[in-house]
């Protein structure tokens, strides 16, 4: 199975970052081209889905190592989605390592925790953006 990697870059800060794939899941395409931007920009390779169909397609075509999941999707609730991504039994078919973060706007922190350990709200605080998926893909759960 294809997975999608880039080179090995140094981040801002001076640290290794690895090219790993995140998958955007977004039917905005103002956040995409502006998540899409921000990751390119430090290194990571970027995949973007703006449905569930073309969503799974991805997960199983490039096996991403991070999942970027919008809450309203126009054919599916992203934490739906989430949910069936994680209980895939083939790992070919999971994203290896930093897992799943939801995004959503219009829900408060407490709200996330409760259903997921990493969620990210918008709108992103684009300084922070990057360094909390380095944290993330490093096995960090605190939440942005």
């Amino acid at each position: 199975m294809p997975s999608c990697r880039a080179g090995r870059k140094r981040s801002e800060r001076g640290g290794t970052v690895a090219g790993e794939c995140i998958l955007v899941v977004d039917d905005n395409d103002m956040n995409v081209k502006l998540v899409r931007w921000l990751l390119e920009k430090h290194g990571y390779a970027v995949r973007t889905a703006s449905d569930a169909k073309s969503a799974r397609e991805s997960v199983r075509a490039v096996r991403p190592q991070l999942v970027l999941m919008d809450i309203q999707l126009p054919d599916v609730d992203g934490r739906q989605l989430t949910r069936e991504f994680k209980g895939q039994s083939g790992a070919e078919d999971r994203p290896d390592r930093g897992g799943h973060v939801l995004c959503d706007e219009r829900r408060s922190p407490d709200e996330h925790r409760r259903e997921m350990r990493r969620y990210i709200t918008k709108p992103i605080d684009t300084q922070k953006f990057p360094l909390e998926i380095e944290k993330y893909l490093r096995g960090g759960s605190r939440s942005a």
